[in-house]
């Protein structure tokens, strides 16, 4: 059984075939998928997804692109659609500063208003962070958010900040990133983080692993994920697969 932690099958990418696909990665049995929102309307179609298809479970929550939309109205209805027993996470929120828009304040208001509903929901978070590491494990440990857990997710930080969430008690979250000829930090961090703390996602439509980067992403591509964390662990896929897959129950708290 395999456990996709993250995905976006809200996105447009899937309009064409969303229903097809879907139907044919469940019709095997063998995946359990957490559609993550990033904005308002995602947030929105995770949770009906959720219910539409008994293996996916959805998390909401608003990407730190959407930190603009942050306010009393999204707090209340993020936390009115978290009430749903096919939520499992408030996400993907986070800090993002590669891009200088939204402006970094607007984004850490955002990334902290949404751990303190989180923790006052007492439900884990999906983060994002990109070229902000000190600031997302600042406003982490502010949050008091560790007592609830969570991912770190599409993790692109040196082994020492892995260490860092390790510590907090986050999981880290790796994807076709690791596959790619470029990954220098991630097979490191892959190397040094306890299997028990690693979980596997997509991201899709985003970060199709090699042989298909720069494709349409979806689930049936994480065995090359699992066979790139077995190669770097000396273990076998299947156990990969075993134990990422009861990570990902246990940060999600999902009862099967």
């Amino acid at each position: 059984m395999i456990f996709d932690t993250h995905a976006h099958y809200d996105d447009e990418a899937f309009n064409e075939d969303r229903e097809k696909l879907l139907n044919s990665v469940f019709s095997a049995d063998a995946y359990r998928i957490v559609n993550i929102g990033a904005s308002m309307d995602g947030s929105r179609e995770s949770i009906a997804f959720a219910g539409k298809y008994p293996y996916i479970y959805a998390a909401v929550g608003l990407h730190p692109d959407y930190a603009a939309d942050w306010n009393d109205n999204a707090k209340a209805e993020l936390s009115a659609l978290s009430k749903n027993k096919k939520c499992v996470a408030i996400g993907e929120i986070g800090l993002d500063y590669y891009y200088e828009d939204p402006g970094r304040d607007l984004q850490k208001s955002a990334f902290e208003g949404q751990l303190a509903l989180a923790r006052e929901l007492k439900l884990p978070v999906v983060i994002h962070s990109r070229d902000a590491a000190k600031d997302t494990l600042d406003l982490i440990k502010a949050s008091g958010i560790a007592e609830e857990g969570g991912i770190m997710h599409c993790f692109s930080y040196p082994p020492e900040v892995a260490a860092e969430c390790l510590k907090l008690g986050f999981y880290i979250g790796v994807g076709g990133a690791l596959t790619f000829k470029n990954a220098r930090k991630l097979p490191d961090v892959v190397s040094m983080c306890p299997m028990d703390r690693i979980v596997i996602e997509t991201d899709c439509p985003y970060m199709a692993p090699v042989p298909f980067r720069g494709k349409r992403n979806d689930s049936a591509y994480l065995t090359y994920v699992i066979s790139r964390i077995a190669e770097i662990k000396g273990i076998s896929a299947e156990e990969v697969e075993r134990i990422t897959y009861e990570n990902a129950i246990r940060v999600y708290r999902i009862s099967e």
